[in-house]
């Protein structure tokens, strides 16, 4: 059985790669990506979020706070996750591509809890500053789409993973009663 591959899925994908690379660049280039370093010409909407989120901003890099870049070390490697899933999906036609997929969405979702979860329990230490127009327009809403649409890939490809197996057991279960009689 040959696995369907969604548009929408791909598209989220194909989207995310550079702005999840743009993102860990900054994330590993810092001081040199930030408002008065030589690269920050590469990140200048950063100049505004470092601000909104202390966890991108100069405090935590002063701090040696390693969260910022441990997060973009495993968003590089859910990257490659990605680009595999593009690959799997739509050159190869390999099976193991919803498989890809989900691991990385999950792994996706997974990230962004943690991160929503670090500022719930230390008390918003990275964002609690902000008015409330701000921590929406800046923080919710971009942050809450890596949680939405990764759960709906989630769901998409759990389903999709759930019907192969299906169709797999029914064939194994027709070989199976085959060979008894």
């Amino acid at each position: 059985m040959a696995f369907k591959t969604h548009a929408w899925i791909s598209l989220w994908f194909a989207l995310t790669i550079p702005v999840i690379f743009w993102d860990a660049g900054y994330c590993f280039f810092r001081p040199r990506s930030m408002v008065g370093g030589d690269l920050h010409w590469i990140w200048k909407p950063y100049a505004l979020y470092q601000e909104v989120d202390y966890v991108y901003g100069l405090k935590a890099l002063q701090n040696g706070d390693g969260f910022t870049n441990a997060q973009s070390a495993l968003n590089i490697v859910e990257n490659f996750m990605n680009i595999a899933y593009l690959y799997l999906a739509h050159v190869s036609g390999s099976p193991g591509a919803p498989l890809l997929g989900f691991a990385s969405a999950v792994m996706t979702l997974s990230k962004t809890v943690l991160y929503w979860l670090q500022e719930y329990y230390c008390g918003g230490c990275a964002v609690g500053h902000n008015d409330l127009k701000t921590l929406i327009v800046y923080w919710i809403i971009p942050n809450g789409l890596w949680l939405l649409v990764p759960s709906f890939i989630i769901w998409q490809l759990a389903k999709d993973i759930t019907g192969a197996l299906r169709v797999a057991d029914r064939a194994a279960q027709k070989t199976a009663s085959g060979k008894k009689q």
